[in-house]
């Protein structure tokens, strides 16, 4: 895999980290919108189970769950063991979905911890499952991308978290200086069937394929040894619920566009920008009657408000408040850095300083493949000297002993006087690592040499 490709997938991870990852531009008019997008449909389709079940859009949806790879599901199969077992078993299954009676099995709940706080549960297919909703998605995906809103950047082909943030700054440049932070609450999780199902079924004319997934939907939740059944939401984890997000929520991006308002959504993060904190107030009360009466979702009051852009996050950003707005890491997304980084620099990890650079590393390289795209170099460069001195410090640590440290200082080039001064200071660990000692033994060439990437210099 080449560097720069491993690095787009490293960033990829940070876009669901951060939200609560050329730019497209959009036209004012939503007439011109509408043009461009058309406002067709796509043909009813009686034949799509057989697309779905194609050799090469098959051949496509293996290589995607092998790249992702991903925890095994309820039955235990691991995603190397996937191949083999299609070897012998796609002719049964195959014609289990051409004759639509094959049954999904529950999936396993897993529950993670949200960066904001609070548990965010995942539903976690079995491959097999993974294989066949990848396998769907790739044939629904290539007839309805085109017909999604321009303003749509959540998982679709050639949009990005980053071009979502970008079309923000352009309205807050543009004199929309007030925002409508919208939250939906537990989207994934309150869904409503019939309702995503009538919209399915608008654009699918296959019965076949509107009971497959159906069944993924209802296909129940493994717990504490338990199965439960679901009657709403769509499980987070699985490869086709995020087309399925964008299905339901396209009303609400044509209801936006008939408003000619201007917005970008992300999944389920949207933000509206207006000229005025009384007409964003205006907004935010029909958009919540709309999406409470028309689509049946809740909108959290806690989360959500009608703010200065600057005073707001959008997925993981903010702005600079002045005549050319930039964006800069929203406060939180710091906070998380720093805390994820005291993580891998830990002493109580127990692993070397090559393993601790590694893992740093690997880290940062994702973490600057989003976040690299702010315009205030000078959070970076902090960021940058703040983890280099909390490395001088776990290093410092594991050396331990006085003698150890002295003789650590005296081998990296520190005068006798020195290193002995500072091995025998009785300062803390986190001061001492801006000390001349430490810098001269462990400078930044140091780290350089260890593959830990710069923050503010990039190619």
């Amino acid at each position: 895999m080449s560097d720069k490709r491993q690095k787009n997938q490293l960033s990829l991870a940070f876009v669901e980290e951060y939200r609560g990852e050329a730019p497209n531009g959009l036209s004012g008019g939503t007439e011109s919108l509408m043009a461009k997008r058309g406002t067709e449909s796509p043909a009813i389709d009686e034949q799509l189970m057989e697309e779905v079940c194609g050799r090469e859009n098959c051949k496509r949806a293996l290589a995607r769950i092998k790249a992702n790879k991903g925890s095994a599901g309820v039955d235990g199969m691991t995603v190397q063991q996937l191949p083999e077992f299609l070897k012998q078993h796609w002719p049964v299954i195959r014609e289990q979905l051409l004759s639509g009676i094959y049954k999904p099995q529950p999936v396993k709940r897993v529950e993670i911890p949200k960066p904001d706080g609070g548990i965010r549960k995942l539903g976690i297919p079995t491959v097999l499952d993974r294989f066949i909703q990848q396998a769907v998605m790739q044939a629904l995906q290539r007839r309805w991308d085109r017909t999604f809103s321009e303003h749509s950047y959540g998982f679709r082909p050639g949009r990005s978290a980053h071009q979502a943030v970008e079309q923000a700054q352009k309205y807050i440049a543009e004199g929309y200086r007030w925002v409508v932070d919208l939250d939906l609450e537990k989207f994934f999780d309150r869904v409503n069937h019939d309702k995503l199902m009538a919209k399915i079924a608008e654009r699918v004319g296959d019965k076949r394929l509107l009971k497959l997934i159906r069944a993924f939907l209802t296909a129940g939740v493994l717990e504490d040894g338990l199965v439960n059944p679901v009657d709403e939401g769509t499980p987070q984890g699985g490869p086709l619920s995020p087309l399925l997000s964008n299905i339901m929520l396209d009303e609400f991006d044509r209801e936006l566009e008939r408003r000619g308002l201007r917005f970008a959504r992300y999944a389920d993060d949207s933000n509206i920008y207006v000229r005025s904190k009384r007409a964003g107030e205006r907004v935010m009360e029909s958009v919540k009657r709309f999406l409470t009466t028309k689509l049946k979702l809740r909108v959290n009051e806690q989360k959500s408000a009608v703010a200065r852009p600057w005073e707001r996050k959008f997925l993981g950003f903010s702005f600079t408040n002045g005549f050319k707005p930039k964006r800069r890491i929203a406060p939180q997304a710091v906070d998380r850095f720093k805390e994820r980084v005291r993580e891998l620099t830990s002493r109580t990890r127990g692993v070397s300083t090559e393993r601790m650079a590694e893992d740093l590393t690997r880290y940062l390289r994702g973490w600057l493949g989003y976040f690299g795209k702010c315009e205030t170099p000078s959070v970076l460069k902090g960021l940058e000297q703040w983890f280099r001195r909390r490395l001088r410090s776990a290093i410092w640590k594991q050396w331990k002993r006085g003698s150890t440290r002295f003789a650590e200082l005296r081998k990296r080039g520190v005068s006798r006087d020195l290193a002995a001064q500072t091995a025998g200071s009785g300062i803390g660990p986190w001061r001492l690592a801006d000390s001349p000692g430490l810098h001269i033994a462990l400078p930044n060439a140091y780290f350089h040499s260890l593959e830990i990437p710069t923050l503010t210099v990039r190619s």
